[in-house]
C-alpha cells in the first residue's frame, strides 16, 4: 500500500501515486456534482444558481483545509524520509490539533456571519433563501471534510494513496438520495468517509499513533507545520479565493448567469483536478527525497513533472474547448437555452 518515492522510476512513480488521488478527488467532487445534477434537472435555473454559488464558497473552504493538511503533509514526508518515526508521530498529533482548533474556528464563523456572507457575495433575493438554507445544512460537514482531508494527507505523505480512494468510493456509493435528501446525502457521506478513514489509521497503522512520549508540546515542530502549512494553505486557496470574488461579481448578473457559471465552474474543476492532484504527487515526492537528502533525484523529478504536466493541461484544454456544448448539457436542460448560451 505504501509507496516509496525515493527509488524507481521517477515518472512511473508519480503517475503510479497520483491515479489514486486523482480518482478519490474526482468521487470528492461527486458529493456537490449530485446535488447539482439533481437540483438542475428537477427545480431549474434559480435553485442551480442557489447550489452552484454554495459550491464556489465550500470550495474555497475546502481549500483552507486541504492547504493546511498539504502542508503537515509534507513535513510527514520530511520525517518518512529520515526514517524519523518519534517525530513523525509527534508531528502527527501537533498538526491535528492545530488542523481542529482552525475547522472549528471556521465553522463557527461561517454559521455566525451566514448573513454577511450572502451580502458579499451579492446573491440575488430570488435565490438567496434556497442557498441560505442549503450552506446550513452543508456547513455541519465542514468537519468531516477537514479530518479526511488531513487524514487523507497523512497516508498520502507516507507515500499511501489508495486508501482514501477506496472510503471515498464506499461513501459515495451508500448515499446516494433524492431531491429533498440531497445535502444531508452529502454531509453523510462525508462523514462516513471521514470516520472511516480514522478507524482504518487507528487500526491498521498503529505505528502512526502518537504515544505517551509523543504528548510533550514541541515548538520547532508546530513551527515547521505552521510554516510548511501557511503556504500551501495559501498557494490552495489563493485561487479558489479569486473564482470567490469572481462569483460575487457573476451573481450580480441575476440566476441566469449565475447557473451558467456554476455549471462552467463544475467542468473547470474537472478539468483542473489532475493537474493538481499531480502537482501534489510531486510535493510528496519532493519532501521524501528531501528527507532522504538526494537532491539529483529531486531535480531529474522537477523536469520530468513539468513535461508531464504542461503536456496534459494542453490536451485538457483541447478537450474542453472542442467539447465546451456537450459539456454544459450534463448540467443544464437544453429547454433552459439563456443559460446555454451565457455558459
Amino acid at each position: 500500500m505504501y509507496r516509496d518515492l525515493t527509488r524507481g522510476s521517477i515518472s512511473r512513480s508519480l503517475i503510479l501515486f497520483a491515479l489514486p488521488m486523482m480518482a478519490g478527488n474526482m468521487l470528492q467532487q461527486f458529493y456537490n456534482i449530485a446535488d447539482t445534477l439533481i437540483v438542475s434537472r428537477a427545480l431549474g435555473a434559480n435553485a442551480l444558481a442557489a447550489v452552484g454559488s454554495a459550491y464556489t464558497l465550500m470550495t474555497f473552504l475546502t481549500s483552507i483545509f486541504l492547504g493546511l493538511s498539504m502542508g503537515s503533509g509534507a513535513l510527514f514526508s520530511i520525517y518518512r524520509g529520515r526514517n524519523d518515526s518519534s517525530s513523525l508521530r509527534s508531528g502527527i498529533l501537533h498538526a491535528f490539533i492545530l488542523l481542529l482548533s482552525i475547522t472549528v474556528l471556521i465553522n463557527a464563523a461561517v454559521y455566525a456571519f451566514m448573513e454577511p456572507i450572502l451580502l458579499f457575495l451579492r446573491v440575488p433575493d430570488a435565490v438567496r433563501g434556497d442557498m441560505r438554507e442549503y450552506l446550513a445544512i452543508i456547513y455541519v460537514g465542514l468537519i468531516a471534510t477537514s479530518l479526511y482531508n488531513y487524514v487523507s494527507c497523512l497516508l498520502r505523505a507516507l507515500g499511501n494513496s489508495s486508501v482514501p480512494l477506496i472510503f471515498l468510493a464506499i461513501s459515495v456509493l451508500v448515499f446516494s438520495w433524492g431531491i429533498a435528501g440531497a445535502a444531508w446525502a452529502t454531509v453523510i457521506a462525508q462523514y462516513v468517509s471521514a470516520v472511516g478513514l480514522c478507524l482504518y489509521v487507528l487500526f491498521k497503522c498503529p505505528e502512526l499513533i502518537p504515544k505517551r512520549g509523543d504528548m510533550r508540546f514541541n515548538r520547532l515542530i508546530l513551527k515547521d507545520i505552521f510554516s510548511l502549512s501557511s503556504l500551501t494553505c495559501l498557494q490552495q486557496s489563493v485561487m479558489n479565493f479569486g473564482i470567490l470574488m469572481v462569483q460575487g461579481l457573476v451573481n450580480s448578473f441575476g440566476a441566469t448567469v449565475m447557473a451558467a457559471f456554476a455549471a462552467a465552474v463544475k467542468i473547470d474543476t474537472f478539468a483542473y483536478l489532475p493537474v493538481q492532484d499531480f502537482g501534489n504527487a510531486y510535493s510528496t515526492f519532493v519532501a521524501q527525497n528531501h528527507g532522504a537528502g538526494d537532491h539529483g533525484r529531486i531535480r531529474a523529478g522537477t523536469k520530468q513533472a513539468f513535461i508531464i504536466s504542461t503536456a496534459f493541461s494542453i490536451a485538457i484544454s483541447a478537450l474542453v474547448f472542442a467539447f465546451a456544448r456537450p459539456l454544459m448539457l450534463i448540467f443544464i436542460d437544453a429547454n433552459e437555452t439563456a443559460v446555454l448560451l451565457a455558459g
